[in-house]
């Protein structure tokens, strides 16, 4: 990719407004008049990508296999009649010592598995509907949906902070409370970057749903989380039912929950490079009609995502929040982790898009649709459950929000491909959105100069007043 047309961001940091204009100017005439990239001819061999951390890749195989296997055993153990499998003797280790203390027989619960699970039920159908419900209506009002979510993200908060101080979870309440203030404070703090943003979310939007394979490569990830959460609600049932103390079942239920958002994330990561990939074909061929785009590219990303790239997304997928970007370079390059990390923060930092990228809101946005998805899968569950075992809702009800999160977060994932794929494109080579879309290229263009304009100046300022501080400090002046 060409570099010399992007290192106008950093020369311009430092100069005058008027020599940055001028330099905008020249940039935009070198981007209009560049010729195409050169593309591979379609029966060029390409080289074989090598395998990327196969020890995480390794890692996460076995934990599937032996969490499943856990799983399976803790449901069936109290699935049709208590300790099916005569698991007890080894929770007795620990249910005793309470129930000798507090003077209880030690009987063991009622509950069984089947007593949880169709509460789990309602949150994984929850989570779905709300998923398939955002693929399905992301084309049509994306922007209106994304606007509620921020909006609609502090009365839900605040709302449930009520509720937790009637049913006297003081603690949750007092959690639900300080969550609607933070939220308020954050959407109040970036409202002059909302604009901008909506029209980043808006013009990802529409490249995804100009490419229907994608969208179906997103269905078919969410019925295989679907399926996974089948078996991980058996489990967790069987555990909730289970005759452990309250402290025990916690820690359980913290364990499983992690093995849960690990194997979301890496659902997520996987969509993320297959989307990634597929985004970038779609800006370096200039559009999606483009004849060099054949129905194998979708697989030829798929193959890339599910086998050299696969230990990469489990890797990374154990750091998620910080890997937004790296995803692209796996996807694209075929990197590894830690390469792809170094490489991403350089590319940034060279070119100066990180001021655009840290001046966006996208993650942002998407997140509170990701929240309020979980919540609303969460509340339907709790409902349920206070009329059903009142005991247990707040275990039942925090799992179903990790569950409605992370549903949702398999449906958000493709316009966070997208976004970030406008952004490595648009740092490694502005000519491939400008030729995508013109007018936006602008917009990006324009928002990029103004950001660094206040970043120089802001630089100017803060270097002003230092050395006024250090004059007046001087005792010989």
């Amino acid at each position: 990719m060409a570099r010399s047309s992007v290192a106008v961001f950093s020369d311009s940091d430092g100069g005058s407004s008027a020599t940055a204009e001028e330099e905008e100017d020249g940039r935009e005439r070198e981007i209009r008049d560049s010729p195409p990239p050169v593309l591979p001819s379609s029966g060029a061999e390409e080289p074989a990508r090598r395998w990327r951390d196969v020890f995480w890749l390794f890692v996460f195989v076995v934990h599937v296999l032996a969490f499943g296997s856990f799983l399976f055993l803790l449901g069936m153990n109290r699935f049709g009649q208590p300790d099916r499998l005569n698991i007890d003797r080894f929770t007795n280790i620990t249910a005793a010592a309470p129930a000798a203390a507090s003077g209880e027989s030690g009987t063991p619960r009622s509950e069984l598995t089947e007593t949880f699970w169709p509460l789990y039920g309602v949150a994984g159908g929850v989570g779905a509907a709300l998923a398939w419900g955002w693929l399905a209506l992301m084309g049509s009002c994306a922007g209106q949906m994304m606007k509620v979510s921020v909006h609609i993200l502090v009365t839900y908060l605040a709302v449930l902070s009520v509720l937790c101080f009637w049913g006297e979870y003081f603690f949750w309440g007092v959690a639900f409370a300080v969550g609607a203030a933070l939220q308020f404070l954050y959407v109040m703090s970036v409202l002059d970057r909302v604009p901008f943003t909506m029209l980043v979310l808006q013009k990802a939007v529409n490249m995804v749903w100009d490419l229907p394979e994608v969208m179906r490569v997103a269905y078919a990830f969410l019925i295989l989380m679907l399926s996974w959460m089948v078996l991980w609600s058996f489990g967790v049932s069987g555990i909730i039912a289970s005759k452990m103390d309250d402290s025990m079942i916690w820690w359980l239920l913290v364990i499983f929950s992690v093995s849960l958002f690990w194997t979301g994330a890496v659902l997520c990561n996987t969509v993320h490079v297959i989307v990634s990939g597929m985004v970038f074909l779609v800006l370096i061929h200039g559009g999606r009609r483009s004849t060099s785009i054949t129905p194998k590219s979708l697989l030829k990303s798929l193959r890339f995502a599910m086998t050299t790239s696969f230990g990469s997304i489990c890797y990374g997928s154990l750091f998620t929040a910080a890997i937004r970007t790296l995803r692209w370079e796996i996807a694209v390059n075929g990197k590894g982790f830690n390469h792809s990390a170094r490489d991403a923060w350089e590319l940034f930092q060279s070119t100066g898009v990180e001021a655009l990228v840290a001046y966006d809101c996208s993650g942002a946005v998407l997140l509170m649709g990701i929240i309020l998805g979980g919540l609303v899968a969460g509340t339907c569950t709790g409902v349920w459950a206070w009329f059903k075992t009142s005991d247990d809702v707040l275990m039942v009800g925090s799992t179903a929000i990790l569950m409605g999160m992370v549903l949702v977060g398999l449906a958000v994932v493709v316009v966070e491909s997208a976004v970030t794929s406008i952004y490595i494109c648009y740092a490694e080579d502005p000519s491939l959105i400008h030729r995508w879309d013109a007018e936006f290229f602008e917009q990006m263009s324009e928002a990029l100069h103004q950001r660094l304009q206040y970043r120089s100046a802001r630089a100017r300022h803060i270097t002003t007043n230092r050395r006024l501080d250090q004059t007046n400090d001087d005792p010989d002046n």
